[in-house]
């Protein structure tokens, strides 16, 4: 592995690690301040559609410039949110922060630095082993976000200490902000990265347009299914269904992250014998009937049960999905394609956190787990039949 790509994937893991505690903390926050289950849904939604806007911007523009200094300005802006989530508690201050910052609620990458990373990672990796690149720099991810859902028990600890809860959770928000600091130093060591005279005199998207925009409105049906149950709303759900303790809640998203996270190599090795669509689809719908069953549970073991096994399941897609992505497009689109594929995924996955907020204060809080599972098989159904005609050249 090069330099490069050493600190893209350290990089990838600090950022994680600090959105994995954010995740399990925000709703915790939010209910501590007095806000509604919908009142967290809007704002979650908006994190993502702040997120998806800034997405569009990347694309636009990021195969005029240098990656590094792209890099570079959105770890700068991580770094401005932890602080302002640090010393701001006005519901309509947080909404401004979620839409311009980096708030993730959703406890994995869906920032705008996932299609800049991903066109140094595809640059910097030969074809052979692309997916094997995209499976390491998501297992480093995943990893480092359980030990962020661990490190969310934190402010408990402080606050058996004497600590005020909210002042430990702001403490939290902090460290988010250093992290951020951090990751940005880890990108100003790397190599310049300008891009090629090939890329930035051409448009952002060329002959690959049309599967771009159609893996974009597949993937956006799959985020819309998952706005249902992002991180941060299924921590909500666990706290009000079963009353779950905020150092069980981390100790449950640290193993939920464990499995997902050493999914990702397994997903590379599956892909290499049954290829990457097979390998997104026979992996997914599994894990949405896992979700269904959680949200019928009767008790608390078998509900965390089977989100664990969903877990180890479902996250399987992500290191294929890009690396299919990234295959199925020319060079020069890639910044592109990694972008207007993520762009409609977190436009649609804005949408469904305030309806899903509105569910949870009805009396069956149970049905947008429910929805989520069902809206994603009839996904993977859809990229099934769509695409598993159209394989990338080592699969031929």
């Amino acid at each position: 592995m090069n330099e490069t790509l050493r600190l893209v994937i350290w990089a990838r893991g600090l950022r994680d690690f600090g959105d994995g505690f954010v995740a399990v903390l925000l709703p915790l926050y939010l209910v501590r301040l007095g806000f509604s289950p919908f009142e967290i849904g809007v704002l979650a939604g908006t994190a993502l559609l702040g997120s998806a806007l800034l997405t569009l911007v990347i694309g636009l523009i990021g195969n005029r410039y240098d990656a590094r200094d792209l890099l570079i300005i959105a770890a700068t802006l991580a770094a401005a949110t932890g602080v302002a989530l640090s010393i701001v508690d006005s519901y309509a201050l947080l909404l401004v922060v979620a839409f311009i910052g980096s708030v993730n609620p959703s406890g994995g990458s869906a920032s705008a630095f996932v299609p800049i990373e991903h066109a140094v990672l595809t640059r910097q990796t030969a074809a052979a082993a692309r997916t094997s690149a995209f499976a390491r720099y998501s297992l480093v991810g995943g990893l480092a976000a359980a030990g962020g859902a661990l490190a969310a028990s934190l402010p408990e600890i402080l606050t058996r200490m004497g600590w005020p809860e909210l002042l430990g959770v702001k403490v939290m928000f902090a460290v988010y902000a250093m992290l951020g600091l951090v990751g940005g130093l880890l990108y100003v060591r790397m190599i310049p990265m300008p891009p090629s005279s090939q890329s930035s005199h051409s448009s952002s998207l060329g002959p690959s347009r049309a599967i771009v925009y159609k893996l974009a409105a597949l993937f956006s049906l799959d985020a819309f299914a998952g706005g249902f149950v992002i991180q941060s709303l299924l921590a909500l759900w666990l706290f009000e269904r079963f009353d779950l303790s905020l150092a069980a809640a981390g100790l449950f998203f640290f193993w939920s992250g464990i499995l997902s996270a050493f999914s990702y190599p397994v997903a590379a090795w599956l892909s290499r014998r049954f290829g990457l669509v097979n390998t997104m689809v026979f992996t997914h719908i599994p894990s949405s009937l896992c979700l269904i069953l959680a949200a019928l549970a009767p008790s608390l073991p078998l509900a965390l049960s089977l989100l664990l096994v969903r877990a180890g399941l479902s996250q399987m897609d992500v290191p294929t999905r890009s690396s299919y992505v990234m295959a199925v497009v020319t060079e020069p689109e890639r910044t592109a394609a990694a972008s207007l594929t993520s762009i409609p995924r977190n436009l649609a996955a804005s949408l469904s956190p305030a309806l899903a907020g509105a569910l949870f204060s009805l009396s069956w809080a149970a049905s947008p787990l429910i929805i989520c599972g069902a809206l994603k098989v009839a996904y993977d159904i859809l990229l099934l039949n769509q695409f598993r005609r159209l394989k990338p050249p080592e699969e031929c």
